[in-house]
């Protein structure tokens, strides 16, 4: 069988045919350089077999690419690491106050506001210019999960009632934003359009969705990092060093969590890579 005629399974269940085209593209994430990632790409292809998930040709670009240079393990691996932000997506909205912060908001992170009704508690405001991003965190922790219609209808409903007690003489209010690591189903698409709701996703909008933000802004969460254990990354966490960048400033964490020097250099070496520092 033709390599180019190999089905394989996505994480949906759906089996497709293989494109090494898909899967150099996805490897240029990695900032590898294309002699690297041509030869990733050309082993991949020779490994593969009828049905092969894309959770294991994933695994096996990520450790080819580790066994060249940590650096480009790292940015490979963006899309499971903001899953990893879980369980309780409370990171996540720490990471997405950070995103809106550099793009030059004042955040706040489960804010209260009084509505017309009742009390909400928001998961992100930010503030830039008088105008004022109400934002609701979807967090899936969960690779394949989705946000369906009933999310922006539920947010909807929350804004409606705190803009109906908004002073907009003091701030204006921009419309809701939904934010999630995942995707948005057809459905949610086309009520969020409907009624102007502003959605924010893994891949959408194009060019500005969010994996598109983290890298232009070099917010790379710490779970991206190939040299940090689970238990290090969890011990960071709880303690809101959400961004490498964070870890950058705040590196006595990495003395707290009894690291030797030489392998601390190794972890801010990598960092300052991702960072751009």
């Amino acid at each position: 069988m033709a390599k180019s005629n190999v089905e394989i399974t996505k994480y949906s269940g759906d089996v497709v045919p293989f494109s090494k085209e898909r899967l150099i593209e996805s490897l240029k994430r990695s900032d590898a350089d294309e002699a690297t990632i041509n030869e990733v790409a050309t082993k991949v292809e020779k490994e593969l077999y009828h049905g092969i998930s894309t959770k294991e040709i994933y695994n096996r670009a990520f450790a080819m690419l580790k066994a060249k240079k940590s650096y480009f393990a790292s940015k490979y691996k963006l899309k499971k690491a903001i899953f990893e932000l879980g369980p309780t997506g409370f990171p996540f909205e720490h990471f997405i106050s950070a995103v809106l912060t550099q793009s030059g908001y004042n955040c706040k992170v489960g804010e209260l506001l009084q509505g017309k009704c009742v009390q909400h508690e928001v998961d992100v405001v930010a503030v830039k210019n008088n105008h004022t991003i109400l934002a609701e965190c979807k967090f899936k922790s969960e690779v394949g999960g989705s946000c369906d219609v009933k999310i922006p209808l539920y947010i909807q409903a929350r804004y409606q009632d705190i803009k109906a007690r908004w002073d907009f003489k003091e701030r204006h209010l921009e419309p809701a934003w939904i934010v999630t690591n995942a995707r948005f189903t057809k459905d949610a698409h086309d009520y969020a359009a409907c009624e102007g709701i502003y959605l924010l996703s893994w891949d959408f909008p194009y060019g500005n969705a969010l994996r598109d933000r983290i890298d232009a802004l070099s917010l790379y969460p710490i779970t991206v990092s190939t040299l940090l254990t689970q238990r290090e990354k969890q011990f960071l966490l709880s303690r809101n060093v959400v961004l490498c960048k964070d870890l950058i400033n705040d590196k006595f964490y990495l003395d707290h969590l009894g690291i030797s020097e030489s392998r601390k250099q190794k972890i801010l070496n990598e960092i300052k890579l991702l960072c751009h520092v």
